[in-house]
């Protein structure tokens, strides 16, 4: 017989809740789908300057949340049909599920908070070696100046974070983008390095976001579902 009373409330709460959840996994696909192909990420992250290649651990990052997008659609699509069939063995499934999902999300929160810094830090030492190359005499011989220009059209900005490479007159007219005197290219454009950091940290941010709202539904749907898997194995038993 099915469940009545306050656990056919449980049941309908807990479907709510995985429909939630499901969105909340398309949402995160999509996000993480954009963050892929993002023009300013892409731009930066494809450069090669000679035989490095930019660093991609923001990538990888993204296929990960790619993945967990996936999963969480699959997860979220078990959890609604094992409550509407009041299945004990689907509930099970699910919830050890979720129990493996917010184990994951937990590890990726305290390495993602201990590395926070790593991928912007990466990505403006990158910079900087294109930059001393783009500087260099035979740097016609290279394509630091081509990743430069890359950097400083993308981000809108202009040489690193120091006042000494501000000061430099090879740069400010050659790979910047072009104003009336070097004085008015300092002054209107930012450095690069505080782009980077504006960038990647803006993305973290919304990242982080978006995994504390999907720990709260998780832990809900966790509590819900045993809830309910009790509530299914008394009302079998009268």
């Amino acid at each position: 017989m099915g469940v009545e009373g306050c656990t056919k409330c449980i049941k309908y709460l807990l479907f709510v809740f995985n429909f939630i959840f499901w969105l909340a996994g398309g949402i995160i696909l999509g996000v993480a789908l954009w963050l892929r192909h993002d023009s300013q990420t892409t731009n930066i992250l494809y450069l090669q300057l000679g035989d490095k290649q930019a660093p991609n651990t923001f990538y990888v990052g993204i296929y990960i949340l790619i993945a967990v997008g996936a999963v969480m659609m699959f997860v979220g699509f078990l959890g609604c049909y094992g409550a509407i069939q009041e299945s004990q063995c689907l509930l099970g499934t699910f919830f050890t599920c979720l129990v493996i999902l917010f184990a994951c999300e937990v590890a990726a929160g305290i390495w993602g908070f201990v590395n926070k810094d790593q991928i912007a830090k990466d990505v403006k030492q990158f910079y900087d070696q294109a930059f001393q190359q783009a500087l260099l005499a035979e740097s016609e011989a290279n394509n630091g100046r081509t990743v430069v220009k890359t950097f400083h059209e993308t981000l809108d900005c202009c040489g690193p974070d120091n006042v000494g490479a501000a000061l430099t007159p090879l740069w400010s007219n050659d790979l910047c983008p072009k104003k009336d005197n070097i004085l008015k290219s300092f002054l209107e454009f930012s450095n690069c390095h505080k782009k980077i950091d504006e960038l990647f940290s803006g993305k973290l941010y919304l990242i982080g976001i978006a995994a504390i709202v999907v720990a709260v539904i998780m832990i809900f749907e966790m509590i819900l579902s045993m809830v309910l898997c009790c509530g299914i194995r008394n009302s079998s038993v009268y």
